[in-house]
């Protein structure tokens, strides 16, 4: 075990917002539901080689804590998924955080990940 913490990873900023197809426009749907239903500070949504979504918000307890975006991708790969086609973020906000864009970088290194805001407006998109 090292004796250090691993340093944070970088907050990727989102670039202009790349237009929405059908399909990513229901990913921001089902993240703006997620976070709404517990009052969380994120939700996030993704779709994976099949089409196949997956919705989740952010956890905060005392022994556990993951980003939307990481518990979105955990439930993707826990169903089978092995490629992600695209992500949404939905949080107030400004940069992706860096564990949840790790996480999709796992399965997709081309994948856009959406950063919309709490109304659903989509403030910029991470494509690297």
């Amino acid at each position: 075990m090292p004796d250090t913490p691993a340093a944070p990873a970088a907050r990727p900023t989102p670039t202009a917002p790349a237009p929405l197809s059908a399909e990513d426009g229901k990913l921001v749907v089902l993240a703006r539901g997620a976070r709404g239903r517990v009052g969380a500070v994120e939700g996030a949504a993704v779709r994976d080689q099949d089409g196949r979504t997956y919705a989740a918000a952010s956890v905060a307890l005392p022994s556990l804590t993951l980003t939307a975006l990481q518990l979105a991708v955990a439930s993707a790969v826990a169903a089978g998924a092995s490629r992600l086609e695209a992500a949404v973020v939905v949080t107030e906000a400004s940069t992706l955080d860096g564990a949840g864009h790790a996480a999709v970088r796992d399965l997709a290194v081309d994948a856009p990940i959406h950063l919309a805001a709490p109304d659903g407006t989509v403030l910029g998109t991470v494509t690297r």
